[in-house]
């Protein structure tokens, strides 16, 4: 990749899942704090940057290099790093008021939303075998949220500005794939997209009922098609990279891109959905803000065939969307991931 369009993102080994200390690493594009795991010395891998601005620009030289840079970090990585996106920080953090505002009501309040109705638009959990609350709204193609906290209006904005980010990131793959710009968009409707936005939050170990549970989440893979990911603080995000798990921290004004199991089938394997999981920080609270940027619930996603021949036979069974969300009597609000039971 161009020196202008990459750096080193630092993702360090972590033996142990927990960690909790960051130190700040100078590199050409600035400093970057890096998350060590407990005991651990820090290893650099290089890790891929993409330019938005650069990518939607119309100087074409500039943007094929951009678009080179998502097909290596596609196929080599499973996920990037994007910047200068434009989306101000103030609208991230009214975001994250609203979000932490919601999450320290009280737990009647937030447990109107625990429910298991077959038309929940809203769903909150909390518990289980993690130690993380979790609420899962549907961003499109209508958007809901809860009534409390008022000012909700922030939350319409940023839900549609990463649409609009992950619609624009979905042409650049389409291209990185030798396809037309819009392959992707038309193959899987993304008119009429399901997404769902789905904020977690993480207590500090110190605040855990158990500081013995060091997991926030298990590992797992998402679905539909990507992953964009904002949170409050470095650190807290495990890659698995070369059979090795990493800390992978990138920089707060920054959007973190996990491409998600239906890049995978669709590509036939060609680009991987990225196997990741969630450590808890002994120092301070987290949360996240994934977006999950998903196809049209009656699309049929299968293989397609650019991606299939004789040498290369189809390697996942074909299912709608909304087949695969509800598989294992799940409801497409959850969006629970299902890749390996529909390998051939």
């Amino acid at each position: 990749m161009s020196g202008t369009q990459a750096t080193q993102l630092l993702l360090t080994q972590s033996p142990n899942p927990c960690f909790k200390s960051s130190k700040s690493v100078s590199s050409t594009n600035g400093s970057i704090n890096c998350f060590s795991g407990r005991d651990h010395e820090s290893c650099h891998v290089p890790s891929p940057i993409i330019d938005y601005s650069v990518l939607i620009s119309n100087d074409c030289l500039k943007r094929s290099q951009a678009i080179n840079d998502l097909n290596q970090a596609c196929l080599n990585y499973g996920f990037f790093t994007v910047t200068n996106h434009g989306i101000p920080d103030s609208l991230i953090g009214s975001v994250m008021n609203w979000l932490s505002n919601f999450f320290n009501q009280s737990g009647e309040e937030k447990r109107r939303y625990d429910t298991n109705d077959p038309t929940d638009r809203i769903r909150f959990r909390w518990g289980g075998r993690t130690q993380r609350e979790l609420l899962h709204m549907r961003a499109h193609p209508t958007f809901h949220c809860p009534t409390k906290p008022a000012d909700s209006m922030v939350l319409t904005e940023y839900c549609e500005r990463m649409r609009e980010m992950g619609m624009q990131l979905l042409r650049g793959i389409s291209k990185s794939l030798g396809l037309e710009e819009c392959y992707i968009e038309n193959k899987m409707k993304l008119e009429l997209g399901y997404s769902v936005f789905g904020p977690n939050y993480y207590p500090a170990l110190s605040q855990s009922s158990d500081d013995k549970n060091q997991i926030g989440q298990f590992p797992h893979r998402d679905p539909g098609l990507l992953v964009l990911l904002a949170q409050n603080v470095g650190g807290g995000l495990q890659i698995e990279h070369q059979k090795k798990w990493l800390n992978a921290d990138f920089p707060p004004s920054s959007i973190f891109v996990i491409v998600a199991d239906h890049i995978e089938i669709l590509t036939n394997g060609k680009y991987k959905s990225l196997l990741h999981r969630v450590a808890l920080n002994s120092e301070v609270e987290r949360m996240s803000l994934p977006f999950f940027f998903g196809p049209s619930l009656d699309v049929t996603v299968k293989p397609e065939p650019e991606f299939v021949d004789d040498h290369n036979p189809p390697s996942y069974r074909q299912m709608t969307y909304k087949a695969y969300l509800e598989s294992n009597d799940h409801h497409v609000i959850e969006a629970r991931a299902n890749l390996n039971q529909i390998r051939l």
